[in-house]
C-alpha cells in the first residue's frame, strides 16, 4: 500500500519531465547531437612543407659556373728588390716567371642565342674564360663586352639545346618579398640561398659609379659573384654583384644589379659593343632633411656645371634643384632614387627636367649628348 502510493507521488513529475524534454529536444533540434570532442589540430589547414623547389627547378639550369685564366708575369723580387740588380730587369732577357692565376664566379644565361650576365669583375683580365654548364656541360666562353660603369659583362657561348632564365620585373619587386640567390660559392658546385629582399634603390656604398642595387639577406660569397637572383617563382630580377664584406664570409648584406638595368646594358653591349650613356654635364647632390623641408619638396641641388655642355646650353645654373625628371618626381618613394636615371639617359634623347630656382618652379629642356672624349 505504502509502495503504491510512492510510485502515484513520482510519477507524475517523472511523467512531465519527460515530457518536457521531448519538447525541448523538438523545438531545438541543435541539440540533439553532441558537439565533438575539441583537439589541438588546425581544421581546413594545407599540411604541406613550405618549398621552393618549383622556382629552383625552374631557374637552376640557365645558372652556369665561369672559371678564368689570367697569365702573370713574377719577377724574382729577392733580386728586384736589391738596387744593384734592379736595372737589369729593365732588359728584356732579365729571367721571369709566368703562372696562370685562376678565379671563379657564375653568371647567367638569359637569351638561347646563349648571351650569358656576370660581373666584370669575374672576367676582368681573363686569357681564357670557360662556363660549366648545368648539365654538366663545359666551353669556352667568348667576352663580348662590359659595363664598367654597372660592374657587369656579356659573354657568350655556342651550344644548342641551352636553357635561358625567364625573366622577372624589379621594378615590381617590394621590400620583404623572398628572394633566392643561385652560383657556385667558394667553387664547392652550385648553390642556393634563401632571404628576403631588404631594401631597393641602394646607392653612394663605393663599390660601382652608378649605383641602383637590390639589398638582400640571402647568402652571397666569393663565388656567388654574377649568379641569379630570383623571385619566389624563379624569375630572374638581378644579378648578385657585392657583399658587405669583401673578406670571404656573408654577413647578411648583399647586393645585386637590378635584372632591368642589366638587360640594358647587355642589349647596348650587343648592339653597340659597349655601353652607350647620355651626357649632360651635370654634378648633383641629394638635399639633405633641413633642406627638403625649407624647400618643400625633395630633389637634388645642382653644384656643377660644365663648360658648353648640355645642361649650360640649356640655361641650367649652379644651385638649381631637380625636383622631377621627365615628370618623374625624385625621391618620392622610399629606396627609389631617381637620380640614376641621369645615369641611363640615352645620347640624343631630350629630357625634361622640372626645376626649383629662387623659389619658383621652372622647366628646362635639354638633349643629352655622347661624353666627350678624354685626352
Amino acid at each position: 500500500m505504502f509502495l503504491q502510493r510512492l510510485l502515484s507521488f513520482i510519477g507524475w513529475p517523472v511523467i512531465a519531465g519527460v515530457i518536457i524534454a521531448l519538447l525541448v529536444l523538438f523545438l531545438f533540434p541543435q541539440l540533439r547531437s553532441a558537439p565533438a570532442p575539441a583537439t589541438n589540430a588546425p581544421t581546413n589547414v594545407n599540411t604541406g612543407v613550405v618549398s621552393y623547389a618549383d622556382a629552383v627547378n625552374r631557374a637552376a639550369p640557365a645558372v652556369v659556373n665561369i672559371y678564368t685564366q689570367k697569365r702573370v708575369v713574377q719577377r724574382y723580387q729577392n733580386f728586384y728588390n736589391n738596387p744593384f740588380f734592379r736595372q737589369l730587369y729593365n732588359n728584356s732577357n732579365t729571367p721571369q716567371q709566368e703562372r696562370m692565376e685562376k678565379t671563379l664566379g657564375s653568371g647567367v644565361i638569359v637569351d638561347s642565342e646563349g648571351f650569358i650576365l656576370t660581373n666584370n669583375h669575374v672576367i676582368n683580365g681573363a686569357d681564357r674564360i670557360s662556363v660549366l654548364l648545368y648539365d654538366g656541360r663545359y666551353t669556352a666562353a667568348e667576352l663580348v663586352g662590359i659595363d664598367k660603369a654597372n660592374d657587369l659583362a656579356v659573354l657568350r657561348i655556342k651550344l644548342d639545346n641551352i636553357t635561358a632564365i625567364n625573366l622577372g620585373n624589379s621594378d615590381n619587386i617590394r621590400v620583404g618579398d623572398v628572394v633566392l640567390a643561385i652560383g657556385n660559392p667558394f667553387g664547392v658546385g652550385q648553390s642556393v640561398s634563401q632571404g628576403i629582399v631588404s631594401a631597393t634603390g641602394r646607392w653612394n656604398l663605393g663599390i660601382n659609379s652608378a649605383e641602383n642595387f637590390i639589398q638582400t639577406d640571402a647568402a652571397i660569397n666569393p663565388g656567388n659573384s654574377g649568379g641569379a637572383l630570383i623571385d619566389a617563382y624563379g624569375n630572374l630580377i638581378g644579378i648578385n654583384t657585392a657583399m658587405l664584406d669583401e673578406t670571404g664570409a656573408s654577413f647578411g648584406i648583399s647586393f645585386a644589379v637590378p635584372v632591368d638595368k642589366a638587360l640594358n646594358s647587355l642589349k647596348q653591349i650587343i648592339e653597340f659593343g659597349t655601353v652607350r650613356r647620355g651626357w649632360l654635364g651635370l654634378g648633383v647632390s641629394y638635399l639633405n632633411r633641413e633642406q627638403a623641408e625649407q624647400l618643400g619638396s625633395n630633389g637634388v641641388l645642382i653644384n656643377e656645371i660644365e663648360k658648353d655642355s648640355p645642361a649650360a646650353k640649356a640655361g641650367f645654373q649652379l644651385n638649381d634643384v631637380i625636383t622631377h625628371i621627365d615628370n618623374i618626381p625624385i625621391g618620392i618613394a622610399p629606396g627609389k632614387f631617381e637620380i640614376h636615371a641621369l645615369s641611363n639617359i640615352q645620347p640624343n634623347a631630350e629630357v625634361v627636367f622640372k626645376i626649383i630656382r629662387d623659389g619658383k618652379s621652372l622647366e628646362i629642356k635639354a638633349i643629352a649628348a655622347f661624353p666627350p672624349t678624354k685626352t
